[in-house]
């Protein structure tokens, strides 16, 4: 059983949750309009396009609405949807940094290869935390308290 020290949701950023309003809105405006011109009636296709592009974008930001970090005594959990989980040993972790996720450096939110070789689970433009570990690349996760983490993270270090 883990020891939880620490644990917090970091939710999608208000932009993401525009960009997916706003999307979903058009998407079902034309739905709406192939309905009601008609359209929909000789060719259903339009409606099974419209839908599954809908249902498509919704799952998906469903998936990808937030990370949950967990900091247990022995390991760095971070769940970011049902695919991506990286479990992280504190004796693979060499050092712990705050950081910034920004868009120039890894081209948006979500699942990113940084331009600095790091992976990147993001939600926002904004706060994040950096995890260099003794093998592979570093791991940059977004956290609304990146200080607090790499503070945990590193007491934990110098116990062990």
């Amino acid at each position: 059983m883990r020891n939880i020290v620490y644990s917090e949701w970091v939710s999608a950023s208000i932009f993401v949750k525009f960009m997916v309003g706003f999307v979903s809105l058009i998407s079902l405006c034309v739905l709406s309009i192939t309905i009601v011109v008609g359209v929909a009636i000789q060719n259903p296709f339009w409606i099974v396009i419209s839908v599954s592009t809908l249902g498509f974008l919704l799952l998906l930001f469903w998936n990808y609405r937030g990370i949950q970090i967990q900091v247990a005594d022995k390991e760095l959990l971070i769940n970011y949807g049902f695919f991506n989980r990286k479990h992280i040993s504190m004796v693979d972790i060499v050092s712990c940094e705050p950081t910034k996720a920004l868009f120039r450096k890894y081209g948006g939110v979500g699942v990113r290869f940084g331009l600095d070789g790091s992976w990147a689970y993001t939600t926002s433009f904004g706060d994040a935390v950096k995890i260099i570990l003794r093998k592979g690349r570093p791991f940059v996760f977004s956290s609304n308290n990146p200080e607090k983490i790499c503070s945990i993270i590193n007491q934990m270090k110098n116990v062990s």
